[in-house]
């Protein structure tokens, strides 16, 4: 449909038409009818068991999968609110997979490009396309940032061609191009996918273990599945572990320093706070230095901190 709506304004409407539907019935209509009698306010369940990266997750309601983008899905998020005399502080940690990878790579153009905080999008696309500065396109960015996150999820040429919209021998060669220039995340992904097949297991940063006997499977797409397992796990695992650690870290100096604000919700790399007005200054002060000190990477830790009368305005 998708691939039809290119070339027609039906299939658009009918996208549209669905995307709206969705909308509705998922969030407009049904959260309503999940406001608390008592406390007035939407209560989800947090599952520390049902995500393979070990992330939270959200349910009845899930309010992890509020949209983002979007008109529509901008004036959802403008519905949750902070009680009256507080705002909502969205702390939102800056590309942290990518800057994992370059701390279990230990690849020197990255950790450069973070280091001196460099647009990393910007970056991958002087190395890949090999053009001057000058040359980099708002298209050229989005390409290398497709590129540097379907590294991370293992992305094979075919995946990244249907992404980009181009052929799969062209994309082939940007991650050949990728890594002839990253040739530690290389050297990375060859030796983790090797010791993985030895040990049948992968683990994160922290030392949680993620079993992966498949991956010495006869099955080409079960074998596939379990080495890009083996590679997103170390990266997607440890950001998980990262962000739990910051929850837990940020709920001791909340105690500690008496403060009234509180932990709402954590949204992949975000955590959302409840803060009395007279607690902004102190409350995003004490949340940058928390969550950029949870563990020493090679890199930096990077928080960015969004302030908003609603949860649209403070993401």
């Amino acid at each position: 449909m998708t691939k039809l709506a290119e070339d027609h304004e039906l299939p658009q409407k009918i996208l549209r038409f669905r995307s709206i539907g969705k909308l509705k019935s998922t969030y407009s209509d049904s959260l309503q009818e999940l406001i608390h009698p008592e406390t007035g306010r939407i209560h989800t369940s947090f599952n520390q068991t049902i995500t393979v990266t070990g992330r939270l997750s959200s349910s009845d309601p899930n309010l992890q999968n509020i949209p983002v983008r979007g008109k529509e899905g901008k004036e959802i998020r403008q519905a949750f609110i902070p009680e009256k005399g507080s705002l909502l502080v969205s702390a939102d940690y800056s590309q942290i997979e990518l800057r994992i990878l370059a701390h279990c790579a230990e690849d020197e153009i990255l950790i450069d490009a973070f280091k001196n905080d460099e647009d990393i999008h910007t970056r991958t696309a002087l190395e890949v396309f090999q053009v001057f500065p000058d040359f980099i396109t708002d298209d050229l960015r989005r390409q290398a940032k497709a590129i540097n996150f379907g590294i991370v999820y293992g992305m094979s040429s075919f995946g990244l061609a249907k992404e980009l919209g181009i052929s799969r021998k062209m994309a082939q060669t940007y991650i050949d191009n990728y890594f002839a220039r990253y040739s530690g995340v290389k050297s990375f992904i060859d030796n983790t996918i090797a010791q993985t097949r030895q040990t049948r297991e992968t683990s994160t940063l922290l030392g949680r273990k993620r079993h992966l006997a498949e991956i010495n499977s006869s099955n080409a797409n079960i074998r596939k599945f379990a080495e890009r397992a083996a590679i997103n796990t170390p990266i997607q695992g440890s950001a998980a572990d990262l962000i739990k650690l910051a929850m837990i870290n940020m709920d001791k100096a909340l105690k500690k320093n008496k403060m009234k604000s509180k932990m709402l919700i954590s949204v992949h790399d975000e955590i959302v706070f409840e803060v009395p007005e007279k607690e902004q200054e102190a409350l995003v002060s004490l949340a940058k230095d928390v969550m950029e000190n949870v563990f020493d990477l090679k890199v930096p830790l990077k928080v960015n901190i969004g302030v908003g009368a609603n949860w649209a305005e403070a993401h």
